[in-house]
């Protein structure tokens, strides 16, 4: 089952990149129409939107899925169910493509809710009680984003056609179009988990690794992303764009703080993510949707390969994730690590790496742009957070000495997974330069002084010194930094994000329906009805047994005091 849908997947891969070729290099777009019911003069039409970004995109996704399909025939070789896995990830890369080719809310709404429904059914596959809580927040989080493309469609209706496409150019200051435009930013904020949503993704890590590998780096995050750059023709002059810059900024910030403090070898990937998608989201909405698009192709690509070797890496480690209890693999796996440090230079932006064309352009697009300091530094500070994330899991991975508790694990490498990595590796090499060309017609050429074009390469050597002395940082110096310990809690925790959408919004409901339940149920509503209604006859029925002792005394007292009663009335 999973050659059949590696072949599958991947033939369809490299039959739609021919037709993308062909598609940039004779500048097409294609709208394909399909009426499903023509009543009168209403008319239901299933459209397709074929373009070179759509292409472009689905070429990317196919090639991996394909890899973690291939991947999954031996990272879940022991599981019964495999085939229920790989109907899920098929399903979902379905979901995801009917997302990226329409043109139309609602087959887009078909889509997006595919997404969520399937990631729901992924992230709980495991099935345990962590899995379920990050299942149930997953789903709950991007319901809110659901609802929103719902309000999107009953809105659109107005227009007579739900085709945003026809609608971008002409109706940019409309007030509707104002209001569909910040329902859709606040979709994409829910789906591409930026604050104040950011809590679900971290916890979507429950899922098994192939899982994160295609849903938390390439497709599912991304999904925001894409609807946003689809229409940010609409959405450019508006003010929610310019708070959505401050919140994806701050969002990298939050990220790449909180990827320092973590020791879990997924949820340090998983906010990497997170930073990430705040890079995209930014420069999406300081009006560089291209950009944005070149770094959500090349970021999916070394993303989907770090958590590929990060799921090598817990299978070697008897399935312990903690990096406090890893170190010195680069002995015995070298294959993995190296594939491992490829892509987390990548992430960073090395020079001449995938990573490196993206970020380098959008960095020095930021440096060109007549936004304030703030911004600048919300973007350089997280850049440099990146490399020091990175380092300090380098640190703890390959440098530091053999860790594990008990027992020697480290077996040899296994070639299924490798070869499923090495498509990722190559891309994660080739994938900027050829973007480059492929999606900006004139090279973006930017002339800057010497010292502004080499700082995002200061930011990776500084970065990467403090990486190093953070994870040398002896005992007494840990003490000094634990005095911070409120602080540095504040940091560790995404800054109480998840403890906020989780108990924050739990715990008043769940005790003021406490207090209900305790004074109306058990209260009030017990007095007046049931037991209230039970002691009234029980104290009645005392007193009534009482006369039906046959005690004389009591009949002739009884008797007196109806005589006594009678007379009085009578006197009355």
């Amino acid at each position: 089952m999973c050659f059949i849908s590696f072949f599958f997947l991947f033939f369809f891969m490299l039959m739609i990149f021919f037709f993308m070729i062909y598609f940039i290099s004779n500048n097409l777009t294609m709208m394909i129409e399909w009426e499903l019911i023509s009543f009168n003069s209403m008319n239901i039409v299933m459209s397709i939107l074929l373009d070179w970004m759509s292409l472009l995109f689905m070429v990317f996704v196919l090639m991996i899925s394909s890899s973690v399909i291939y991947y999954s025939k031996s990272y879940m070789s022991s599981e019964i169910n495999l085939m229920r896995f790989i109907i899920l990830v098929i399903m979902f890369v379905m979901s995801m493509i009917l997302l990226i080719i329409s043109p139309n809310m609602i087959s887009i709404f078909l889509g997006w809710d595919g997404l969520g429904l399937i990631s729901y059914c992924l992230v709980i596959y495991y099935q345990n009680v962590k899995s379920y809580n990050a299942g149930m927040l997953t789903a709950l989080m991007n319901r809110i984003g659901d609802v929103m493309i719902l309000m999107v469609i009953s809105w659109m209706m107005n227009y007579g056609s739900w085709n945003y496409i026809f609608y971008l150019n002409f109706m940019k200051n409309d007030f509707e179009m104002e209001l569909i435009s910040m329902l859709i930013i606040l979709a994409a904020m829910t789906k591409s988990a930026q604050i104040p949503f950011s809590s679900w993704l971290p916890a979507a890590m429950a899922a098994p690794t192939p899982v994160s590998s295609l849903v938390h780096s390439s497709t599912l995050v991304t999904a925001g992303v894409y609807l946003l750059i689809r229409f940010n023709m609409l959405l450019l002059d508006m003010m929610m764009l310019k708070i959505l810059l401050l919140l994806s900024g701050l969002t990298m910030l939050m990220a790449g703080i909180s990827a320092n403090y973590e020791f879990d070898l997924k949820k340090i990937i998983a906010l990497s993510t997170l930073s990430q998608l705040g890079l995209m989201m930014s420069i999406l909405s300081m009006g560089y949707g291209d950009l944005a698009f070149f770094h959500l192709l090349t970021h999916a690509m070394f993303k989907a390969l770090l958590f590929m070797c990060a799921g090598v890496i817990i299978h070697m480690m008897n399935n312990n994730q903690d990096i406090r209890l890893m170190g010195g693999i680069s002995f015995y796996i070298p294959m993995t690590s190296l594939c491992l440090n490829i892509s987390n230079m990548a992430l960073c932006g090395v020079p001449f790496l995938a990573g490196f064309y993206s970020k380098d352009l959008i960095l020095e697009m930021v440096m060109m742009s007549n936004l304030n300091l703030m911004v600048f530094y919300l973007y350089y500070f997280s850049t440099g957070l990146t490399v020091l994330y990175t380092m300090r899991l380098l640190m703890y991975l390959m440098i530091n000495d053999f860790n594990l508790l008990s027992i020697y694990n480290l077996y040899d490498e296994d070639y299924t997974m490798l070869k499923s990595m090495l498509l990722l590796l190559m891309m994660s090499l080739i994938s900027g330069s050829m973007l480059s060309w492929l999606i900006f017609y004139n090279p973006y050429m930017i002339y800057m002084s010497l010292n502004m074009k080499m700082m995002v390469l200061y930011l990776i050597f500084l970065g990467s010194f403090m990486g190093y002395l953070l994870s040398n940082m002896n005992i007494y110096s840990v003490n000094k930094f634990l005095m911070m310990y409120s602080l540095s809690m504040f940091f560790s925790l995404m800054w109480f994000m998840p403890t906020l959408s989780v108990y924050g919004l739990n715990y008043y409901m769940l005790n003021f329906s406490k207090n209900l339940y305790k004074n109306m149920d058990l209260g009030w509503s017990e007095v007046y009805s049931g037991s209230g209604f039970i002691n009234l006859l029980k104290n009645y029925s005392l007193v009534i047994s009482i006369y039906q002792m046959n005690n004389l005394k009591i009949y002739l007292f009884s008797f007196i005091l109806l005589m006594m009663l009678n007379i009085i009335f009578v006197m009355l």
